[in-house]
């Protein structure tokens, strides 16, 4: 169950987590440090040497010849090179797991494991940009002050200072790598203001920010020799081991979606690098791949959650019932309309024209995204309206169209000029701020395992992010967890004899298309009834009430949706995309509301009517700790069997 961590409002706390009796399948307990993970003891595997082949990948629009490292002549090698081994393994293609790859290449073979294109994720969609300390009238106080204000001062100050402190160095690196962001006439770095920001301090490529890290980055990523990229692979789930002290990752299952098998990556260290669960709601500013895989996985895998009741809602995504033109279907993701816009000067109305942030903050449309999305939650109840207006008209022409390109494109296309008329918004949830606990290199509790992005709960955010520090946490631990990491590999070797005691997850080649067709048919309805039930009940104001009926209606689904798919013939083992989603998305689920019913306070992004004050005594992260009662539903399962050391 969830609980507030009691005496500790620091992730990197220099006393120890203790788990109770059964957390761990046994009666012992076991600690957790979470300022520095104490030093692991890695049985020592034999080594494997490697042979290489040719492989096709496809990549952006281009296509390149990789080569892949796979086992020798063992006996327990699999057909068509179904095992493959490296000595790192990233899981996920955004800033987090590229930035990182390219550290760890330089020490070893990297393979990123990537759902879709690598291109596809949550840094792509990234308009605003990377907060960070690079004007002489700033400061890193001032950062910090601003990063704790926003964060309802439920943040760690010692991660927020490392982060505002190593920030300006992470995005410098990123310019030398090729990433082209705006400059002033004066030729310096164009910063931009967003909302909770006491300063100019976000370094932006137009509205277009992420799309361009992440092209410099794939672009390094594609000359660098020790990289491997596995496009259109499922992560399904970590392999882990459990000795007397401690759970160890030694890699990952994937479900190559294209050939529909299961891959097995055995590496020395795994990075969790896999974005957010933005599709637990139904409007999200999140591409498709957000199904929460990183957190539920690393769930399984019994590592510990943190703060997951703290779901950021964007205050503006494009609201397509406003628009002139309706699109003629339903976007998989919202439309996000940037922070920057409210920064440059944007004005929030109602359809009647009346201003309203004034009357909830005296920062108006430059409070932090909270209180924002709340305020516009609040306008559209009282009115009873489907989306507010968002102004920016009033600035030049050519000022709106050189800063937001992005923005004014996609609004052109249904009717909608920006430069002369208002723009329909409406709240969508947007980003995670909980996730796998992490200190302060990336560890976790899981030995082998590290988090870097989204997935990773580090304590920066604490109860809200500020806008723009996201691709800047990702940059600075994505950096900060090389070092452990390598230490990690120097000290393991893989055995390929651990294969046999994990089954591997099959697709469902024993049933018929047919049955198959009508699974996937059925998820998807389920997938629309759990999105539907987040957001009448787990949304932007809450009640003890919607939270416990949510708990029991995601229960009766979860339940309704095993039975429809076992009945037909679907065993516990099989793998699709459709299914494999549908897991992580029922527990991502499950974490939110639990950890929701935990925090009796209004705190940040958790506002609840029935506790609608802060609480000095709650400042506490809340922590959802590897369950003590075994796993009764199948998204809590590893699909394989663990290894018992």
């Amino acid at each position: 169950m969830a609980s507030l961590l009691n005496g500790c409002a620091n992730l990197q706390s220099r006393s120890f987590l203790y788990l109770e009796k059964g957390h761990l399948q046994s009666s012992r307990v076991h600690g957790i440090s979470f300022k520095r993970l104490t030093e692991i003891e890695i049985s020592r595997f034999s080594s494997i040497s490697r042979l290489s082949c040719t492989k096709k990948h496809k990549y952006s629009q281009s296509t390149r010849i990789y080569s892949t490292r796979t086992a020798p002549r063992a006996s327990l090698q699999d057909r068509e090179n179904a095992t493959k081994y490296f000595d790192f393994v990233v899981i996920g293609s955004g800033v987090a797991g590229l930035r990182y790859a390219l550290e760890v290449s330089k020490h070893g073979s990297v393979a990123i494991i990537t759902k879709a294109e690598p291109y596809e994720s949550n840094t792509q969609y990234a308009q605003g940009g990377v907060s960070a300390v690079l004007c002489p009238t700033d400061s890193v106080e001032s950062h910090m002050q601003d990063t704790i204000v926003a964060g309802a001062y439920l943040c760690d100050e010692e991660t927020v200072r490392v982060v505002c402190t190593e920030g300006p160095d992470r995005v410098k690196e990123l310019i030398a790598m090729g990433a082209s962001f705006d400059h002033g006439e004066d030729g310096r770095l164009h910063l931009a203001r967003e909302g909770g920001h006491s300063h100019n301090r976000i370094v932006h490529a137009a509205d277009m920010t992420g799309r361009e890290i992440e092209r410099a980055l794939l672009h390094a990523v594609d000359n660098d020799p020790n990289i491997f990229l596995f496009g259109h692979h499922f992560a399904i789930d970590l392999l882990t081991s459990q000795d007397k002290n401690a759970m160890h990752c030694h890699g990952v299952d994937a479900f190559n979606t294209e050939t529909r098998k299961v891959i097995r990556f055995m590496s020395k260290v795994t990075l969790l690098a896999s974005g957010g669960a933005g599709h637990i709601y139904p409007m999200t500013t999140n591409p498709p791949v957000a199904t929460g895989d990183g957190v539920a996985m690393a769930h399984r895998a019994q590592a510990v959650i943190s703060n997951m009741e703290f779901v950021q809602f964007h205050p503006t995504a494009l609201a397509d019932e406003g628009l002139p033109l309706t699109p003629a279907k339903r976007r998989d993701n919202a439309f996000l309309i940037t922070e920057a816009v409210r920064g440059d000067g944007g004005i929030l109305y109602n359809q009647s024209n009346q201003r309203f942030m004034p009357l909830y903050d005296e920062r108006a449309e430059l409070a932090p995204r909270d209180i924002v999305a709340r305020s516009i939650d609040d306008q559209l109840k009282k009115c009873g309206e489907k989306y507010a207006l968002l102004d920016i008209s009033h600035k030049p022409r050519e000022k709106i169209l050189s800063h937001f390109p992005n923005i004014a494109a996609e609004c052109l296309k249904f009717g909608l000029d920006i430069t002369r008329e208002a723009i329909p918004v409406v709240p969508a949830a947007h980003y995670m701020c909980g996730g796998v606990r992490a200190g302060l290199e990336g560890e976790t509790n899981v030995r082998g395992l590290y988090v870097a992005g989204e997935v990773a709960c580090t304590g920066l955010h604490g109860a809200n992010r500020l806008a723009s520090n996201s691709l800047l946490e990702a940059l600075v631990f994505a950096r900060r967890a090389v070092q452990p990491s390598i230490n990690c590999m120097e000290k393991t070797s893989l055995n390929p004899n651990f294969l046999t005691r994990w089954a591997r997850p099959v697709p469902p080649l024993t049933l018929k298309d047919s049955t198959v067709d009508k699974i996937d048919k059925r998820t998807r309805e389920i997938r629309l009834e759990l999105q539907s039930v987040m957001w009448e009940y787990v949304g932007i104001v809450r009640s003890t009430n919607r939270l416990k009926m949510a708990e029991w209606k995601i229960g009766d689904l979860e339940r309704e949706w095993e039975e429809y798919v076992f009945r037909r013939g679907w065993k516990p083992n099989m793998v699709g995309l459709e299914a494999c989603e549908m897991r992580n998305l029922f527990c991502c689920a499950r974490l939110v509301v639990e950890s929701a019913l935990s925090r009796h306070e209004s705190r940040g992004l958790h506002f609840t009517e029935d506790f609608p004050y802060l609480e000095e005594s709650k400042r506490k992260p809340t922590i959802i700790f590897p369950a003590a009662l075994p796993k009764l539903t199948w998204s809590s399962q590893q699909l394989h069997k663990q290894l018992q050391c």
